[in-house]
């Protein structure tokens, strides 16, 4: 990334400004604007999210909003109710409480002496959520965001479910904010209150888990917050931004299509990452088309942004399979909308272990698998956050478990753009029961490259909000959309589509072994094949990634991740461990010395259901001088038959007193899970 030092207009920051809220609540904001702004009044920039302001955050925001501010906008950073410095209890995601105060610190912004009244959102992850979230209340002032990494649709499409199916990551996920909601505020900002309010934050916030838990099909709870419910509440400009190797890329493509405001999509090969500081690459100069889109609807200037095609993806070439990558070979490809008429799909039929033309296929062949818990060991997280390795690897170690059809070597390139979908005829022996769908490139010398996949819970197959058991042995027809991407398949390599029952600890198992037979003569594999266009060339090039200076920090102790696969064969126990240490480190400026360190681990035994765990620790520690406080957040989510069983703890020290300790034994009943 290009450091820049020196901007059109000099910067100042208010490290801590308190917004006031009606109920008397204040929250917690750090500004950075022109110099000149009192002078010279600015649009402002929000970004509203629980993760910080003052440490956890501080190096991304300074690199972002310092450079926003110089080029001529107000940034705001406020941290949530009950979050960072702000008053209050953060008790769930997206709760009404949450998007009310957002309306109400746009409201503040547009009228303070150094703002013009126009606001923009912009948030990565939870800041792109209630940016859609509070777009859709339609504040006065909102005249535009950009959301990065978001979603429209709580329950089909976020970190919880997928398909219908319990995603690991919702654990992993309600483990992180169960850590974060245990941190302290800092003393140096709101003083000797600092041990009051940590210790409510502590007794009140509550384990997120359990509550999510409740909520296993497609309810009120996941409905709230999902701005699919109604697009048209949503009457502002909106940037859509993520990645391929990110978790929300699909969101980006239904609100092109179902927004009726000026709108953009953009989409690299990245992952949970804001695009200037993508991973993998290339990163692009996000922040340089930040600027454009703000002039453009907050200045009112022309910029030619909206001239430009709606849609811009980084089409990806063909690549060895690995965890990691730190650059994605590929071209930047574009459409006028979405959807478009350069997409038309390709029928791929299925046979016995193969893909191919129906006029090879002959009789109906029913197909059987019952997949071994091993089978998704190698897949990767649902979302790559880029700090451990933690994308897909080989396939072929998962293939072993799985149905797989494969097509002859290709006679040409083919290039897709779109989801890819398994239209499935198929039966199941048991009531309940799950099926992973895996689209593959096979290179050369057979390595298997995951491209997409896609996930149900084959009792949702009608409805997310009403499903129903399966009747064994009844023959059924489904569809299961896969992922939407951007790939090229080169002449000499092969597609493959594999289909298994388990695709753990992505997902969590059904109840029981289920056996999945699949109907071939009624079976196909559509693929949504783009034809190259000319006009891709004369593409507008993206400028290098650019941001300001970071905040100085000292390196105390190195970060340090791992993902390691685990198969005792003396216990034939199998386990996933994941550990992300992000080391220590001290902010200078502040002095403050921080260490976050999470391990993750995911095991079962033999075949057997009822051995699986997901387990998880987190430890935080801040330190400053003589105030040193530390946290460790323990879960343990096991299941039966019957029931999710969910352990946790949680305890506080302050120095080297326990001063809070309290645990949790829930007991929740599957439903259709």
């Amino acid at each position: 990334m290009k450091i820049v030092e020196s901007f059109p207009r000099p910067v100042r920051e208010i490290t801590n400004e308190w917004i006031p809220l009606s109920d008397g609540c204040r929250l917690a904001a750090r500004i950075r604007l022109p110099a000149d702004a009192l002078q010279n009044p600015v649009p402002a920039v929000l970004e509203y999210i629980p993760y910080r302001k003052n440490d956890l955050t501080a190096e991304r925001d300074e690199r972002t909003h310092t450079y926003m501010a110089g080029h001529g906008y107000a940034c705001v950073r406020v941290d949530l109710r009950g979050s960072g410095e702000s008053d209050g209890i953060l008790r769930d995601e997206y709760l009404q409480q949450e998007l009310d105060d957002g309306v109400a610190v746009i409201g503040w912004i547009a009228s303070q002496h150094w703002c013009t009244g126009s606001v923009g959102m912009m948030g990565i992850s939870w800041g792109g959520f209630n940016a859609l979230q509070i777009a859709a209340l339609q504040p006065p002032a909102l005249k535009a965001i950009i959301t990065v990494c978001s979603t429209d649709d709580r329950y089909a499409d976020d970190v919880h479910h997928m398909g219908g199916c319990l995603l690991g990551d919702n654990l992993s996920w309600a483990s992180t904010m169960f850590s974060l909601n245990a941190c302290p505020p800092d003393p140096m900002i709101v003083g000797d209150d600092w041990r009051a309010m940590w210790m409510e934050r502590l007794d009140k916030s509550g384990l997120w888990l359990a509550k999510w838990l409740r909520h296993q099909r497609r309810d009120d709870f996941w409905k709230h917050g999902s701005i699919c419910e109604d697009y048209t509440a949503i009457r502002c400009p909106v940037m859509a931004v993520s990645g391929w190797a990110d978790g929300y890329s699909n969101a980006v493509f239904r609100l092109l299509a179902n927004l009726n405001v000026p709108r953009k999509g953009l989409i690299g090969p990245w992952s949970h990452l804001y695009p200037h500081i993508g991973h993998p690459g290339p990163a692009i100069g996000f922040l340089q088309e930040a600027i454009r889109w703000w002039d453009t609807w907050l200045k009112e200037e022309e910029t030619g942004i909206m001239e430009e095609p709606m849609l811009r993806v980084w089409m990806q070439e063909s690549v060895p399979p690995t965890t990691h990558y730190d650059y994605r070979p590929g071209r930047w490809v574009a459409e006028t909308g979405w959807p478009c008429k350069n997409i038309s799909s390709q029928v791929f039929h299925l046979g016995f272990a193969w893909l191919g033309p129906e006029e090879k296929i002959g009789d109906s062949i029913p197909l059987s698998v019952q997949s071994p818990l091993s089978v998704g060991l190698y897949a990767g997280k649902w979302c790559s956050y880029a700090a451990p390795p933690d994308l897909p690897h080989d396939q072929r170690d998962e293939d072993g478990g799985a149905l797989v059809f494969e097509s002859d070597p290709l006679e040409e390139d083919m290039e897709i753009l779109g989801p890819p979908v398994a239209d499935l005829t198929f039966s199941c022996n048991k009531p309940v029961a799950m099926i992973a769908v895996r689209l593959s490139d096979i290179l050369p010398d057979d390595k298997a490259t995951r491209v997409s996949y896609g996930l149900l819970n084959l009792t949702h197959r009608d409805s997310h909000e009403h499903p129903q058991p399966l009747e064994p042995g009844k023959q059924y027809r489904t569809q299961v959309q896969l992922n939407h991407i951007a790939q090229k398949f080169p002449v000499g390599n092969r597609i493959r589509l594999s289909i298994s029952t388990v695709y753990w600890p992505l997902v969590w198992p059904s109840p029981e072994p289920a056996r999945i037979s699949i109907y071939t003569k009624t079976s196909r594999l559509l693929m949504p094949v783009r034809k190259k266009d000319p006009k891709d060339k004369l593409l507008r090039t993206f400028g290098p990634p650019e941001g300001a200076l970071p905040p100085r920090k000292t390196l105390i102790q190195p970060t340090r991740q791992s993902w390691t696969v685990i198969r005792n064969l003396a216990k034939d126990e199998s386990r996933l461990e994941v550990i992300n240490d992000e080391g220590v480190y001290r902010l200078n400026d502040i002095s403050l010395e921080i260490a976050t360190k999470v391990e993750e681990n995911y095991v079962f035994a033999d075949d057997d259901y009822r051995s699986l765990r997901g387990e998880t620790r987190w430890i935080r520690r801040f330190k400053r001088w003589e105030w040193e406080v530390r946290t460790v957040a323990r879960t343990l989510l096991t299941s039966d038959k019957t029931h999710f069983h969910l352990r946790a703890e949680l305890d506080a020290w302050e120095g080297e007193s326990r001063v809070f300790s309290r645990s949790w034994d829930e007991h929740i009943p599957r439903d259709l899970v």
